[in-house]
């Protein structure tokens, strides 16, 4: 298994956890040597492990908590570091986000996950051809 594939199951437990409103594996998918943060959309920056996980166990426990797939996911690589850049989908829309991961112990951990609206579309890949002009007869 590459690093990219490890730090995408990393992701991909990330979302299971949330999903699924397992608590215990979403503190067990947190770094504990490395410093964390998190920025849930509309909240204030949390910079806090404890606090972090406060925040987890308020929005597990809420049967109003929003459900979340994610796609398309893309890696960046830096080392002993990565970034999964990713789109959120929500019943009210889109979120874009950004998860970075630490390796511990070999093993791939969550430092820092943000969320926020996303507005703007991103260009489409196809070229859309022009309308034909009508003849007027």
């Amino acid at each position: 298994m590459t690093d990219s594939d490890a730090v995408l199951a990393a992701n991909l437990e990330f979302y299971r956890a949330f999903a699924a409103r397992d608590l215990v594996a979403m503190e067990e998918l947190w770094a504990r040597r490395w410093p964390v943060g998190c920025v849930h959309p509309g909240w204030p920056a949390l910079s806090d492990r404890d606090a972090v996980m406060e925040s987890w166990r308020s929005i597990l426990s809420n049967p109003e908590a929003p459900r979340i797939a994610c796609y398309d996911e893309r890696v960046l690589l830096y080392g002993e570091t990565a970034l999964v850049l990713c789109e959120e989908e929500l019943e009210g829309g889109t979120l874009i986000a950004s998860n970075l991961f630490v390796r511990e112990d070999g093993i791939w951990r969550i430092a820092h996950h943000q969320a926020g609206q996303l507005v703007a579309r991103r260009p489409q890949t196809r070229r859309q051809e022009p309308p034909r002009p009508s003849r007027l007869n």
